[in-house]
């Protein structure tokens, strides 16, 4: 009996997973905020972009942030945003922003807050952490990011995840 109960309370663990190592190859980065050099190691991941650029965002408000995922849409990588509504709807939002310049963007509604905070970049680099993307991200508020470059495997987790939120959200028309 003992060993049953064992192995019913290990299920949950083995449907995670086990926990895999990074690929040989793999880098990181990390940096912290305020005053830290966060913003640098994100717009890095996006200028580097080649063919994607996947993000799922929180609040999204900041200038460098939406101007170089532009640039990069510009330069013929495909980025696509999926953000959360409710974080996203004021006055002024970088993915409304995006969406009139022609990137696709997708609004989240279905949770009490659409927390994420990634990118999947040429589907082999991810940009996770706290750090929201926004000023107060920047200069005000405690937050960290972590960028793994040549780690598909932890990438395709995570836009997987990504898929699954822009499937169920819901087109931001351009306003002009």
């Amino acid at each position: 009996m003992k060993k049953i109960l064992t192995a019913l309370l290990l299920l949950p663990c083995l449907a995670l997973g086990a926990p895999q190592p990074l690929p040989t190859g793999a880098t990181y980065e990390v940096a912290f905020s305020p005053r830290g050099q966060s913003l640098q190691i994100v717009l890095s991941g996006i200028n580097g972009a080649r063919e994607s650029i996947l993000v799922a965002a929180y609040p999204f408000t900041s200038k460098p942030i939406a101007t170089a995922l532009l640039d990069a849409h510009k330069r013929g990588v495909r980025v696509q945003i999926v953000a959360d509504k409710k974080s996203n709807s004021g006055k002024y939002s970088a993915v409304t922003f995006l969406a009139n310049q022609g990137v696709p963007v997708r609004l989240n509604d279905r949770y009490a807050i659409h927390h994420h905070k990634f990118m999947v970049i040429d589907g082999t680099t991810l940009e996770t952490g706290s750090f929201n993307y926004s000023a107060g991200a920047v200069n005000k508020n405690a937050e960290n990011v972590i960028v793994l470059r040549n780690a598909a495997p932890v990438a395709q987790a995570y836009a997987r995840e990504w898929q699954r939120l822009w499937d169920e959200a819901y087109e931001l028309k351009p306003a002009y």
